[in-house]
């Protein structure tokens, strides 16, 4: 049952998607409606296969099982988040002060921000670890 219901909801990403993309060729909606349709049907269409190769196939859902429970591709996800998120930071702020001297202010204010609602997220996720474990 599980998987009809992900079906399902992947075929309507993929129509929902494939809607937007047409209604953007057609003018009706402007060009970031048309690029969240593209994203929608192929993200729809990608996770739609994956689902249908994984109801199909015993081998391929037991493979994907063991990547998704394997503790050692665990560790490699969570450090690629974190250095996703310094490397985030970094970009953020050397874009900032560039902004800055080029006179972008208001950019530069937003990815401020931006980056300062990420260290927030951070220290609260800290300090809730932190108290947990």
């Amino acid at each position: 049952m599980k998987w009809n219901r992900n079906m399902w909801m992947y075929l309507i990403f993929t129509i929902v998607g494939a809607v937007l993309l047409t209604l953007a060729d057609l003018k009706l909606v402007d060009e970031f409606w048309g690029f969240i349709g593209v994203v929608l049907f192929v993200a729809g269409a990608l996770r739609l296969v994956r689902t249908i190769r994984l109801s199909r196939s015993d081998k391929y859902r037991e493979k994907m099982e063991v990547a998704e429970t394997d503790e050692r591709l665990r560790y490699i996800r969570n450090k690629a988040w974190a250095w996703a998120g310094y490397l985030f930071i970094i970009v953020a702020a050397v874009t900032v002060i560039v902004l800055k001297i080029l006179g972008q202010d208001l950019i530069s204010f937003v990815i401020c921000m931006a980056m300062c609602g990420v260290l927030v997220l951070y220290w609260v996720s800290f300090f809730i670890l932190s108290r947990k474990y």
